[in-house]
Parts: C-alpha cells; structure tokens; sequence
C-alpha cells in the first residue's frame, strides 16, 4: 500500500511537470525558469490551434475601466503572494504566461471585473501554500483546446482589443465556434525586457476545432 501511494504521488508530480516545464522547451520564456507548455495542433499566419492540459493558478479578481490599471494593481497582490505573503511564507519562481481574463459583454465606459492569473510553479501545482490575502485565491483552467494570435510589442488595452477583433474576424470567417463570453489576453514578458516581446489573444474552443488552411 505504501509502495502504491508513492508511486501515484510520482505519477501526479510527473504530470504537473508535463504541464508546468522547463521554458527551454517553449520559444516565448526567456525570463522564468518554466513555461505554461502545450501541443500545438496546427497553425498559419492568421491564428493556431493549441491543446493544455489542466493546470492550477493563483488569480485576484480587479474591477476597473481599463485593463491597464487593472492588471498593474492586480499584478502587485500576486506578486506579494509568490514572494512570501502567503500562510507558509515560502517564495515561488515566477512563472510565465500570465493571464488576463477580459468579458466580452462590456459595455460602453462601463467598468469590468478583470481575473489576473499567474501560474503556479510545477512544485507547487498539487499543493500551492494559502494566500493571506483573502482577494487571491486559485483556479484551475481545464483540458482545453484555444485558439491562438500572436503578437509583438506591448499587452495594453488598445493592442489587446484590437488582436482580440482580428482573432474573432478570422475564426468567423472560417465558420469556428468558441467561447464569446470572455477572452484571455496573455503576456510573456516582464516590464523590464524592451526587445523580442510575445503576447497573445486566446478564445476557447468549443466543438472540434477549425485548423487554419494556408491564406
């Protein structure tokens, strides 16, 4: 029975691993040591198609007008968590990407709940330390497929919505089905790095996805 409990205790912290690695393995982490990893399922210059396996975050919730100022004030509660304030006090690797969950049902000049979300080191997937404060808390984003665009420079609020519009102009285009409630903008690089930025605009899929033909 202990030889048993150990080895499923293995095989969960191999599966972390499989889903939280090593950034040598993925072209946009260049800062952190480990990377949100995928599959990538296929791809042209207009969007991809990628599979995740399920993977655990610390996320807050910032209710604000702006994506900007929501996830630099939101970007500050994580950071504390990860650099020890949380009921362990232990420090945890940043990781990247971080996510920014933006509802597509805003209204005009209205304001909006963003969920920011950094993703949890692979040692601290199965039991991440509790947060201290009670506006963090942890998500679980599921086995999923997302569609994908690429883009460079910075993650703001204009440079998100526009990626965000082209994305959807070409997966109606092609007829795809997904998720139209929400979006992800996701970001790969820290304030600090100037050159060779990676960011993303990610729609869930839903159905089979639609792979992209040559344009």
């Amino acid at each position: 029975m202990i030889y048993f409990s150990a080895l499923v205790g293995l095989l969960l912290v191999l599966t972390a691993e499989a889903r939280v690695g090593n950034s040598s393995e993925s072209r946009f982490c260049t800062e952190s040591k480990e990377c949100l990893l995928y599959d990538l399922v296929c791809k042209n210059d207009d969007y991809e198609v990628r599979h995740y396996d399920s993977v655990k975050w610390v996320s807050t919730d910032e209710e604000c007008y702006f994506m900007d100022k929501a996830t630099y004030t939101a970007f500050r509660r994580l950071f504390k968590y990860i650099t020890g304030s949380n009921k362990a006090g232990v420090n945890i690797d940043m990781t990247a990407p971080v996510t920014v969950k933006i509802e597509e049902k805003k209204k005009m000049w209205a304001s909006s709940v963003f969920t920011i979300s950094f993703l949890l080191s692979s040692d601290h997937q199965m039991t991440p330390p509790q947060p201290t404060d009670d506006k963090v808390y942890f998500t679980e984003t599921p086995d999923m497929n997302v569609y994908v665009r690429s883009y460079g420079g910075w993650m703001m609020s204009l440079t998100s919505s526009v990626n965000s519009m082209l994305l959807k102009r070409q997966l109606d285009k092609v007829q795809a089905t997904y998720n139209k409630d929400y979006h992800y903008a996701v970001g790969y690089d820290s304030p600090m790095k100037i050159l060779n930025r990676h960011n993303e605009v990610w729609y869930m899929v839903e159905g089979e996805p639609v792979c992209p033909t040559s344009s």
